[in-house]
């Protein structure tokens, strides 16, 4: 598992920004970035949908007040669900990152198996990424929804 001080990985996630898609690294995406990765077990899933996202999505202009550069969402599931759940929720400055076959999910160590549910799923966890070193990681406890939160990720940017 990714730890506190160690770089983000380059491996390619499909990145769903104002509308448009584009594959680029990780580690591309956040250079020169202060960036807070959060990332669910499902787009349209209930908790994802009625709480997770919509948090970050209501607190853009304080994360930026907080100089963050960069708000991602990262799920296991095609940049087609991501832009339609973007669409969906609203979440237009928010990067929606696809990791349709996990490979990020796995590169980061962050993946469980969720079984009859989805398969193989991100963990629920937020990250602070300095220029691709990450300096924070919140991750829930199973089926824990408290420290990857919007609230607790802006209370821990000061």
């Amino acid at each position: 598992m990714i730890q506190v001080g160690e770089k983000v990985p380059s491996v390619n996630v499909g990145v769903v920004q104002q509308g448009e898609t584009q594959t680029l690294p990780l580690s591309e995406l956040c250079a020169g970035k202060k960036v807070v990765l959060f990332a669910l077990p499902g787009a349209f899933t209930p908790t994802c949908s009625a709480r997770h996202l919509p948090g970050y999505v209501g607190s853009i202009a304080d994360f930026s007040a907080k100089g963050v550069d960069l708000i991602a969402c990262l799920s296991v599931n095609d940049s087609f669900v991501m832009k339609a759940w973007a669409d969906d929720q609203k979440a237009t400055e928010i990067a929606m990152l696809a990791d349709g076959g996990a490979e990020l999910t796995l590169a980061l160590g962050l993946e469980m198996d969720s079984g009859s549910f989805g398969g193989m799923r991100s963990r629920r966890y937020a990250m602070i990424i300095e220029d691709g070193v990450v300096t924070d990681l919140a991750l829930e406890a199973p089926k824990e929804f408290e420290v990857s939160s919007a609230e607790a990720m802006l209370a821990k940017l000061g």
